[in-house]
């Protein structure tokens, strides 16, 4: 009986001990789960460790301007010697990410070039849509779509959020919305780092020729494009960056990075299309030729001083051919419509002839003077020259931009101001006279 008791007295005390430990442990606090941002740095994270994300980016570039017009230039069969004009010279809309171990997406939409002669509620078209996926994360990645995986240079395709003069070196994007969406094309393409030698090659399908702006089809003695089914062409670009490497998850190559890297880089590329071009010959007979394009480029972007200071250069030679003759005027968002001189090669408003068979220099140089100039701000003048020497020009061609930066937010909110001067041709290839347009850009990126 006695044990019986002790039995009893000694469950009730283990009974009594563990309900307070229960509640002593239940009172204290539990602890708290790691907590992860999905939301951060513009992006939205897919899994817990942030491996896997999607992020978002946007650009808005609007143009004011005040120029001298090419001769004979008409707006809707007005004649007009200058003016002023309003324009949004691109807006874009970016998704891209990490949606798996391997799997990498990028798209982007947007419009260039809208201003008050530009067709109405033209909508949004699509800029570049791949897949990409990595059989080595550093050295070998393949991917497929629209795509500026392209060859040549730098700046075939360029960050337009992070240039440093009002506008990328267009004659770099060789065949700009003629065989190409605004330098972009289906493409399959494989691109990567061995060790300091960036590389990215790319075969691509040129689209076709007679869905392009303001197409003929004519034949002449000087070479233009064949509207026969292309060949297949193939891009290629090599840097060797020999300071800091850069980042190519996108093709996209920085304009400056406005001293926050040292970047020193040294770069060659290739782009060749089969059969590409026609003209006629002294008899009559059609003549099919290659399209060969190679060029070589330095990149230079660093900080010096103590201040915040930082200089920037890019030089390239260029070596286009085209064909016999081959011409092609540039006219970044043309404020004219017509020309009642068919003596002029430019063409209307602010054309000239940017492209062609022939031999190509260029260069810019920039300086980001000390943080915190004006107030929180600062700036970065510039300077940039193409100097070429074309088959169809019988005196080279030079075209100069001489601006200056003022960066509000870094690249983030800039206004930027410019100085452009072009030379005007006739069409028997003589240099007539020269153009000036003063431009002012805000840029709003994120």
């Amino acid at each position: 009986m006695k044990s019986l008791k002790y039995s009893l007295a000694f469950c009730g005390l283990s009974v009594l001990f563990l309900s307070q430990k229960t509640i002593a442990q239940e009172q204290q606090p539990a602890p708290e789960k790691p907590k992860h941002e999905f939301w951060h740095d513009k992006k939205l994270y897919l899994n817990e460790d942030g491996s896997n994300y999607l992020k978002f980016a946007m650009l808005s570039q609007v143009w004011i301007r005040n120029q001298e017009y090419n001769p004979g230039t008409t707006i809707f069969d007005s004649p007009k010697t200058a003016g002023t004009d309003i324009g949004i010279r691109r807006f874009r809309i970016q998704m891209y990410g990490q949606v798996a171990d391997r799997v990498f997406i990028y798209g982007q939409i947007g419009q260039n070039n809208f201003n008050n002669v530009s067709d109405r509620k033209q909508g949004f078209f699509i800029h570049d849509a791949l897949g990409e996926y990595a059989i080595d994360k550093e050295k070998l990645s393949l991917g497929a779509g629209l795509s500026s995986w392209t060859g040549l240079s730098r700046f075939s395709a360029s960050s337009v959020g992070s240039i440093m003069g009002i506008d990328i070196p267009l004659f770099l994007e060789s065949t700009n919305d003629v065989t190409d969406q605004f330098v972009r094309k289906l493409s399959f393409y494989a691109k990567g780092k061995l060790g300091k030698l960036d590389y990215r090659m790319a075969f691509a399908q040129p689209l076709a020729i007679q869905k392009s702006s303001g197409y003929v089809a004519a034949i002449s003695e000087r070479s233009n494009f064949s509207p026969k089914p292309p060949q297949m062409q193939f891009n290629g670009y090599f840097q060797y960056q020999f300071k800091e490497q850069e980042s190519n998850l996108t093709p996209y190559a920085t304009g400056s990075y406005l001293g926050k890297k040292k970047v020193f880089n040294i770069g060659a590329g290739i782009v060749y299309q089969q059969d590409a071009m026609w003209h006629r010959n002294a008899v009559n007979d059609t003549i099919y030729t290659d399209m060969l394009h190679l060029a070589a480029d330095v990149f230079y972007d660093a900080p010096i001083g103590s201040r915040g200071e930082a200089i920037s250069f890019y030089g390239n030679f260029t070596h286009y051919d085209f064909g016999t003759n081959y011409i092609r005027n540039a006219a970044p968002m043309n404020p004219a419509n017509g020309s009642s001189d068919s003596t002029v090669l430019n063409g209307s408003g602010n054309g000239f002839p940017a492209y062609g068979t022939g031999n190509v220099l260029y260069a810019q140089l920039g300086y980001k003077l000390k943080d915190n100039l004006i107030g929180m701000t600062t700036l970065m003048p510039y300077v940039a020259i193409q100097h070429a020497h074309y088959e169809r020009l019988n005196k080279d061609m030079s075209f100069y931009d001489i601006g200056v930066n003022w960066l509000l937010n870094g690249q983030t909110s800039k206004f930027t101001v410019s100085y452009q001067n072009r030379p005007i041709y006739n069409t028997s290839g003589n240099l007539t006279d020269h153009k000036g347009a003063f431009i002012a850009q805000y840029q709003v990126s994120i």
